[in-house]
Formats: C-alpha cells, structure tokens, sequence
C-alpha cells in the first residue's frame, strides 16, 4: 500500500532549490512516528535533500540514472513502473517527495497524511494540490509548534473510490 507523507503550505509549496524551507519539530515529530519501521520511497533529488539515510527506514529511490552510486542498503529502481509492487503490497510503503513523484504517484496513494504549514514561504517546488479532489479528509488536528510558533493542521485523505 503506497501512502504519501509530506508537509505543504496552503499554496502549495514544499520546497526550494532542493532543499526544505522549514525545519518544524513538530512535524519532523509526527514524520518520524509514521515511517519509523516502514520502507520510505522517494527521487534522487529527496535522497541527497536528506544528506544521509535516515536511521529504522527502508529506503528506496527512483533514479534515472543508471550508474548512480547509493549508499548501502538503499535499493535503487529506475523505472516507474518498478514502483507499481509498492503500491499493491499490503504493506505501508511511504511516498516522501519530491513533488514530480507526488504529481506521477498520489492517484497509486491509498492515504495521505499531510501536514499543512500555516505560514507564507517563497519555493519552486509544488505540492499538486489540485489532485487533492479525488480524495476525502478524514481526519484532522491542529497543533501549533512549540518551538517556532507555527500553526499546523495534521491532516489525513483516503480515495474518494474507497
């Protein structure tokens, strides 16, 4: 089953010249709980935005170039198609960026959990918010981040289909 996690303004924007524009610890807290365990899918781009893999997570990335040189134990796959056994597992496989995946993979996605960012940023990287009408919220939170003051709203989607 293929989820997306990812934390988004209300315009959309997730990043900026590859990198992400906010460190909130309260999202990097919920972020952890989620993936911890679980194998975390992303681009090559997302990969070297995180500088190393992240510690109790499987991680895979989509790369086009063939002779692209990962770190050991993270598995490499080159095609999107190689995605598709992810996304028909039973088990949770987390879609974490960077925005062309989410714009190919969000119709494949079963959940989404997103954090919504309440505050204006400046990026070039868009979250496809327009995909967000074929599913439903069906929970939601609200928490404003301790440390830098920022409103934050937790929310989860399923498929409209489901």
């Amino acid at each position: 089953m293929l989820s997306l996690i990812v934390a988004t303004t209300y315009e959309g924007i997730i990043g900026h010249e590859g990198k992400l524009l906010w460190r909130i610890p309260t999202d990097l807290k919920f972020f952890k709980e989620k993936t911890l365990g679980h194998k975390i899918l992303m681009g090559r781009k997302t990969f070297e935005s995180l500088g190393k893999p992240l510690p109790g997570r499987e991680h895979i990335v989509l790369t086009r170039d063939e002779h692209y040189a990962a770190p050991e134990g993270v598995t490499l796959i080159h095609r999107l198609e190689e995605v598709l056994p992810y996304a028909q597992g039973e088990e949770e496989v987390f879609l974490i960026g960077g925005g062309e995946l989410f714009r190919q993979f969000m119709p494949l996605c079963q959940r989404l959990y997103i954090t919504w960012v309440d505050q204006v940023f400046e990026g070039d990287t868009q979250f496809p918010l327009e995909k967000l009408a074929d599913f439903t919220e069906v929970t939601s939170w609200q928490e404003v981040d301790e440390l830098s003051g920022i409103p934050l709203t937790f929310s989860e989607y399923v498929p409209l289909n489901v």
